[in-house]
């Protein structure tokens, strides 16, 4: 069975303790930023940052409103960056069997500037970002380490809130589905983002675009060129037979 993350958005208060940890575990460098009229902080996610929380200010009537999103890689049940890897070369993105945790391994070092960006677009949650230094995308790997050393993700275990929940897949949608009935009592759109797609899981209190862009894949993501061809294919030999 594989694991998941329930991040539950409604506890989030945007302590950023989530996003400094998995900094920490990683050992990833700090970035330059600078003030660019949010507290969001950095502007977006980076080869040095595998986790950002996102903050998304609108007006409610005449009400302020925060919604607080910790954007990172949603760890897909059936991956795209995956298959659209595959059609490079098979095995430099891969998914492990124990946790469902998706890596991108040192074969993408090969990839053509066009194969990255191919599998790049290929995620709906727009995720991948290029790193220099490794050459090759870079995003959460579900702090594998850590789980096989039998400790939690390090997101989960420096959240003060409750808002990262950790475990396996079965018992996350079990916890998902309970409090997504408690937080509909005061906010009847309350919804999970797509969850029988991914292993990170959020719990959202209203519309996805209160909260970000790519809170949910509001698109199936584009075919690989191996279904492009095989489609292509497909046609051109029904094609012959008429």
């Amino acid at each position: 069975m594989s694991k998941a993350f329930l991040i539950d958005t409604t506890r989030c208060t945007a302590c950023r303790g989530c996003q400094l940890a998995c900094k920490e575990w990683h050992e990833l460098p700090a970035n330059k930023t600078k003030q660019v009229g949010t507290h969001q902080n950095p502007p977006d996610l980076n080869a040095n940052n595998y986790k950002l929380v996102r903050f998304n200010e609108h007006l409610d009537g005449e009400t302020i409103k925060w919604n607080f999103f910790p954007d990172q890689c949603r760890h897909c049940v059936e991956p795209p960056c995956q298959g659209a890897a595959d059609t490079v070369e098979e095995g430099a993105v891969i998914k492990d069997e124990v946790t469902g945790a998706v890596i991108f391994t040192d074969k993408m070092k090969q990839f053509s500037d066009e194969d990255l960006q191919y599998i790049r677009e290929s995620c709906p949650y727009d995720i991948p970002r290029w790193d220099a230094a490794t050459k090759r995308p870079a995003k959460c790997i579900m702090c594998i380490d850590r789980i096989q050393a039998g400790k939690l993700p390090a997101c989960v275990q420096a959240c003060p809130t409750g808002t990262m929940n950790f475990g396996d897949r079965e018992e996350i949608l079990r916890l998902a589905n309970k409090r997504l009935a408690t937080v509909k009592k005061a906010h009847p759109n309350a919804m999970l983002a797509d969850p029988d797609d991914v292993n990170v899981i959020y719990l959202l209190a209203e519309a996805p675009e209160q909260y970000h862009a790519h809170a949910v894949a509001e698109a199936p993501a584009p075919k690989s060129r191996r279904q492009l061809f095989a489609s292509l294919r497909s046609s051109l030999t029904s094609t012959s037979k008429s």
